[in-house]
């Protein structure tokens, strides 16, 4: 599906965005991981080029404008020419649990720098590179920006901010066949999410239509689909990939 595709993938290192990185080099692509976790990241790249994926892993940190423009030239000098983005990298651990007077202004600031800037930042870093017939931008935000979650204000807020971006940037990219699309997710059961409540992993399984956990595959499968080709007349949609949580 997509065979000859150059696809950077944000916040690769673990987690969903590992995830995506492997179905996306299942399915032909050639990939650039970025993520601020070196360690990790690295691994993720050498298991996936064990399996003899084509894979390039470089350190980007989303809330530093400096790291993000170093990362665009390094992929400008070594691919040169993109053909999708995924928009996964974000801060989520820790940032939950407290009532909106309770939140810290420092904490909320660095949530919207990466988030919300980040997100900015990278695209437009990336979308010089992309192949003159056009290409793919899936952002990551989430489900609980489509329910507002409670105690999770600087999260939703900045997911909800990422489904508006998605949409104008859908408008300005257009014209350059550049589709921009935007799936919300419910919570996984994974090591990123180790440090959600039991309680809160359990509201959402026996809240889905589809009742349990939530596969990363249930993910990967849609991320796929939208960079591929036939995927632009969905351009500015946001996709809640949930099981049935919440309904767009």
């Amino acid at each position: 599906m997509l065979e000859n595709m150059t696809i950077v993938v944000t916040g690769s290192a673990r987690g969903v965005g590992a995830d995506i990185a492997a179905a996306c080099a299942a399915a032909g692509a050639r990939l650039v991981l970025a993520d601020i976790l070196v360690e990790q990241g690295e691994a993720t790249a050498r298991a996936l080029a064990a399996k003899g994926a084509r894979v390039r892993f470089q350190r980007v940190d989303l809330g530093d404008p400096s790291s993000i423009e170093a990362f665009g030239a390094s992929v400008a000098q070594h691919e040169g020419t993109i053909h999708g983005l995924v928009n996964n990298g974000a801060i989520a651990t820790n940032v939950g649990g407290k009532v909106m007077e309770e939140i810290d202004i420092d904490l909320w600031d660095r949530v919207m720098r990466v988030n919300i800037r980040g997100t900015w930042l990278i695209t437009r870093a990336m979308s010089p590179l992309f192949d003159a017939a056009g290409g793919r931008i899936v952002n990551v935000a989430s489900d609980t920006a489509l329910w507002g979650a409670p105690r999770l204000l600087a999260y939703v807020a900045s997911k909800g901010a990422v489904m508006s971006m998605t949409r104008s940037l859908a408008r300005e990219l257009g014209p350059r066949r550049i589709g921009v699309t935007a799936i919300a997710p419910g919570i996984m059961r994974n090591e990123a999410t180790e440090y959600v409540p039991a309680e809160r992993h359990e509201f959402y399984e026996n809240g889905r239509a589809v009742p349990g956990p939530q596969s990363p595959g249930d993910i990967v499968d849609v991320v796929t689909f939208l960079l591929s080709p036939g995927a632009l007349a969905l351009t500015g949609q946001t996709l809640p990939v949930n099981a049935g949580f919440v309904f767009n």
